[in-house]
């Protein structure tokens, strides 16, 4: 018996009946370190009219990115902010802020960005910065999860959305879908599975971080 990757071994949570759609779209920045996926994941999403936002700017660190190629092919305006160029991480964290308020950006979404965060980064956008990582956090932080997740014989792994914090892979989770681990899978299968997960959850992540935002501030 087979099984369809993207359905049948995955659990998503909350569900998506739980995600309320916002009324103004909203401003994205997307940074990204390699191929892209994710970034293009967001931007069909976006062109399906699934999720209510604009991409105001994509933000890349790899000058050999992949991600450039998927902007440009969307119209998304891409900006090369190579880290090697800056002295410390918290002068690159003031550069890639700069850039983000140039293009009027709301929302900061980490779609693949392989550099560690600074204060001088969260503090400029509290709250309002989602990661997509591939473990169930908090379990397997930091970079290879999957291959930890593989090394520690667990049974089922996944990936989480979650709000950012300046502790690495932390912060207020936002959704989660779990992957069970087959007995004949290599990092490459279980990232491949993974990956398909990260791609059905990140749109709606951003949909539902939005909405809690808003009913956060009603509140308040």
């Amino acid at each position: 018996m087979t099984h369809r990757l993207d359905s049948t071994l995955s659990l998503v949570s909350p569900s998506i009946s739980d995600v309320c759609r916002q009324v103004a779209p909203l401003k994205l920045g997307i940074m990204a370190s390699g191929n892209g996926s994710n970034f293009d994941v967001v931007a069909q999403a976006i062109q399906d009219g699934q999720l209510n936002a604009q991409i105001q700017v994509l933000i890349y660190n790899n000058p050999s990115a992949k991600v450039v190629v998927r902007a440009a092919n969307r119209g998304v305006e891409a900006v090369l902010l190579n880290h090697r160029n800056y002295k410390s991480r918290e002068k690159f964290d003031e550069k890639i802020v700069q850039t983000l308020r140039h293009y009027d950006v709301e929302w900061v979404i980490l779609a693949g960005w392989m550099r560690l965060l600074t204060s001088v980064f969260i503090d400029a956008f509290p709250d309002n910065i989602i990661n997509i990582h591939p473990s169930l956090l908090p379990s397997f932080k930091g970079i290879h999860a999957v291959e930890q997740a593989l090394a520690s014989g667990v049974k089922i792994t996944g990936c989480t959305a979650h709000i950012a914090c300046l502790e690495m892979d932390s912060g207020p989770i936002l959704m989660q879908a779990a992957v069970p681990v087959q007995p004949d899978d290599t990092a490459e299968t279980l990232h491949a599975r993974i990956q398909i997960q990260e791609h059905r959850i990140l749109p709606l992540a951003i949909a539902l971080a939005a909405s809690l935002s808003k009913v956060t501030l009603t509140l308040t």
